[in-house]
């Protein structure tokens, strides 16, 4: 519990201060975020804000991790270091796609066949290398790895990962449109994660999860990181995370998942990301069938903005469905434990 804290408290310190030196430094050199002509007409006034800020999110989380490894009962795991790399990794992609943006000073950056062979190939690097250097359960599994247990074969359990990772990365992106809904929704996940890695750790005959307190550790990093980005990010926001933030985070919420064999409850923990994607998905659906949109601007928070919502009333209600969906995740990991006969 006392690395936990580390790991959360100092992430978080090291957020809000690196946070704000990230701030000064973006606006000394003019670096903001360009608006789309396409977004609703409120964005119009967001040009210029800082961006990148996904910068301090991945530092601070890092900082975090190793600092909660400065205790002898904390050991470093290939597992924990992989899911960190994974994060870091991720932000990289996302932050050369920043830089393009603020480069050429339009909201364009990788292209979507770049962006997604960036992604794709750390999906790949850190499924295969965590069946070769871990020993993480390869079957198909919701709240434990014999739940329901279905076998996928090494093969299956790596395109499994990277189908996973690669569509929790782009729903977080498809997240990042209002100040703060990313950060405050990840604070959430990770925090509901975070809780799931102890608990494994403290009953590991029920789940088998040998690195579970060092994937708690890095939830927790994360926690700490987004909550104290959320300080300057939240509306009107100071900062915007980028791309940079977004994917990091998507990583880093499928990666845990995966090594702590809670795939299946993944979707409840991240639904908010997953109502967002499948917002966009049904519009290019509907508007390329029957050529009529459902929602009035996808994703579905911007239906929201168009329909007169205030942006805090829109961020508000969905951190409280994000809240909402990661207590039931919570709850019905919990309730399979009892199943199982655990506090017998």
């Amino acid at each position: 519990m006392v690395a936990l804290l580390i790991a959360a408290c100092l992430a978080g310190a090291v957020a809000i201060f690196g946070t704000k030196a990230l701030m000064n430094l973006l606006i000394a050199r003019r670096i903001g975020q360009p608006i789309h002509e396409d977004m609703p007409e409120g964005h119009t006034v967001k040009a210029g804000t800082p961006t990148m800020g996904g910068i301090a999110i991945v530092g601070a989380a890092v900082v975090g991790y190793l600092a909660a490894h400065l205790r002898p009962r904390v050991p470093f795991t290939y597992t924990g270091l992989l899911v960190m790399g994974a994060i870091v990794a991720a932000g990289l992609v996302g932050l050369l796609d920043d830089w393009i943006k603020v480069s050429n000073e339009r909201n364009a950056g990788l292209s979507k066949r770049a962006k997604t062979i960036g992604l794709l190939l750390v999906a790949v690097i850190f499924a295969v290398a965590t069946i070769l250097w871990t020993d993480v359960e390869t079957t198909l599994s919701f709240t434990r790895y014999n739940s329901p247990g279905w076998e996928m074969s090494n093969i299956g359990w790596c395109a499994w990962a990277v189908l996973l990772i690669y569509a929790t990365t782009n729903g977080v992106n498809l997240s990042d449109g209002l100040d703060g809904l990313a950060a405050g929704s990840a604070t959430l996940a990770f925090s509901c994660l975070m809780a799931i890695g102890f608990w494994a750790f403290r009953h590991p005959e029920t789940y088998h999860v040998n690195h579970a307190l060092d994937l708690a550790v890095s939830a927790a990093a994360m926690v700490g990181a987004c909550a104290g980005f959320l300080w300057w990010n939240a509306a009107p926001a100071r900062i915007i995370m980028g791309d940079t933030g977004a994917l990091a985070i998507g990583a880093g919420v499928s990666c845990i998942a995966l090594t702590l064999n809670v795939h299946l409850l993944l979707p409840i923990v991240g639904a908010l990301y997953v109502v967002e994607t499948l917002s966009v998905v049904l519009q290019v659906s509907s508007f390329r069938l029957v050529h009529r949109r459902i929602f009035r601007m996808a994703p579905i928070h911007h239906h929201f903005e168009l329909g007169g919502w205030p942006e805090t009333t829109i961020i508000v209600r969905f951190w409280l469905l994000a809240g909402a969906c990661a207590a039931i995740a919570l709850g019905l990991f919990y309730a399979d434990f009892v199943g199982t006969g655990g506090l017998d």
